[in-house]
């Protein structure tokens, strides 16, 4: 039997909002902790690709030494291109040290952080950063620990998860971001 008791309910924070482009009505319920919790995650992911972002182009000495940085000429392909092993093999050794594949690969380490962090352009960081960790997978096949799943899958469904529950509104810039009128022409910026 369903109470309407306000004790036996979670707290609930309702928020709607028309789109302009498509006067659709977006009714947001979810509760409060997982709308931070959601948060937090975006900025925990965001953080891990910034930070790879942050370690190539200086060397800070993690996973790149000082001398490899890419700002002293390294590349931030090379090392983990170069020991594919497996069935794309050929294809991710080839593309080991290109300049472009580099280019590539920071930009859309530094845009995917940086979009997470913020809060805005979630779709793009989801579609850009589900990309790069698929390519990640491939490169990394065959798995030492598992049939099929690892970090790359995991992290690309919480990409998706992030984008398509506006987490951005919450602890970052997306609820601005949203308003922008570029953006609500464009809503697949959101």
């Amino acid at each position: 039997m369903a109470t309407t008791s306000g004790h036996d309910a979670p707290a609930r924070n309702t928020e709607a909002t028309t789109s302009a482009a498509t006067g659709t009505h977006d009714t947001d319920v979810r509760p409060v902790a997982l709308q931070y919790v959601l948060a937090v995650l975006r900025l925990a992911l965001g953080w891990t690709f910034l930070w790879a972002f942050l370690d190539k182009t200086f060397g800070l000495g993690h996973a790149t030494p000082g001398q490899g940085a890419w700002i002293n000429g390294g590349s931030p392909t090379t090392g983990y291109l170069s020991r594919v092993e497996g069935p794309f093999e050929d294809f991710f050794t080839s593309l080991a040290g290109k300049a472009w594949v580099d280019w590539l690969f920071m930009i859309g380490l530094l845009g995917v952080g940086l979009a997470l962090i913020l809060g805005i352009g979630m779709r793009v960081a989801a579609v850009a950063g589900v990309l790069m960790l698929g390519l990640m997978y491939l490169a990394s096949l065959p798995l030492e620990n598992n049939p099929f799943m690892d970090e790359h899958v995991t992290e690309a469904l919480m990409l998706v998860v992030l984008a398509l529950t506006f987490s951005g509104r919450y602890l970052g810039l997306g609820r601005y971001w949203e308003r922008i009128p570029f953006v609500q022409r464009n809503r697949w910026l959101i």
